[in-house]
């Protein structure tokens, strides 16, 4: 569904490759997290993918195509995304917003239709913002504020999702709670899921697989129990790490702290 096959990205001006010969592949029905540390590499990748930045060398494919040979408003049908950071630009309500997510169905002057309006309010129930429908997002919290934004990405009917840091401004509920409801979209629908995260527990929770990036490069890629390594950990982030095992089975990491 996704892939980067030995992708390079080189900014302007950087002392080294932002991405440096990446190659990264998501299937229909996994999740994959991209963990590491800031400015390893992970946005990149993303805007890699979805065509947002120029290679230097390698390919991105969306479902098997280049993705510079899709038009922007297929694309959208296919993959639904999240972004880092995002401001609203005018007044606009939470209703309206997840609403977007239907524009690439609809053409010039189209109405909604009884499906999309079934797919906008899908997707508030599913991130738990039904009860914001009629507020002003300027009057939201960045925890809300970034459920509504997941909710317009699900609006799509996405066969794939790109989430950069979604569960950031989130509280330990609703932040379980997103990652439940991806998990759950995963396995009931078959959605690709690549998934940028500094929350390196839960991304060992939810993901099938971490890929872990240090300095533009992925230098592991496994199942969260093979790659939730202390030794492996400590030395991508500078910093000593412990893992423990949960009764679940997943492999969770704790810092060490330098002085009592």
């Amino acid at each position: 569904m996704l892939a980067l096959e030995g992708a390079s990205v080189r900014y302007s001006g950087a002392p080294r490759a932002a991405l440096d010969d990446v190659t990264l592949r998501v299937a229909a029905g996994e999740c994959v997290a991209l963990v590491g540390p800031n400015g390893a590499g992970k946005t990149t990748a993303l805007r890699a993918l979805l065509g947002l930045v120029p290679l230097a060398s390698g390919s991105a494919f969306i479902v098997g195509r280049a993705v510079h040979s899709w038009k922007r408003e297929e694309l959208a049908r296919e993959v639904g995304v999240v972004a880092q950071r995002e401001e609203p630009a005018f007044p606009v309500t939470v209703a309206d917003v997840v609403a977007m997510g239907r524009y690439p169905y609809l053409g010039p002057w189209q109405r909604p239709g009884e499906a999309d309006r079934s797919a906008v309010e899908r997707a508030l129930a599913q991130c738990d913002v039904a009860g914001l429908a009629g507020r002003w997002v300027s009057t939201l919290s960045g925890g809300e504020w970034q459920r509504v934004r997941l909710a317009r990405a699900l609006a799509q009917d996405p066969r794939a999702l790109l989430l950069d840091e979604p569960s950031s401004s989130l509280d330990l509920r609703h932040e379980m709670e997103l990652m439940e409801t991806v998990a759950a979209l995963v396995r009931s629908r078959g959605l690709a899921v690549l998934v940028v995260s500094h929350h390196l527990n839960i991304a060992a929770r939810f993901a099938d697989r971490l890929v872990v990036f240090s300095e533009g490069r992925a230098v592991a890629d496994d199942v969260p129990s093979k790659v939730a390594e202390p030794a492996l950990m400590s030395r991508v982030f500078g910093w000593p790490v412990e893992a423990i095992q949960l009764s679940d089975g997943s492999t969770q990491l704790y810092p060490h702290r330098k002085s009592p």
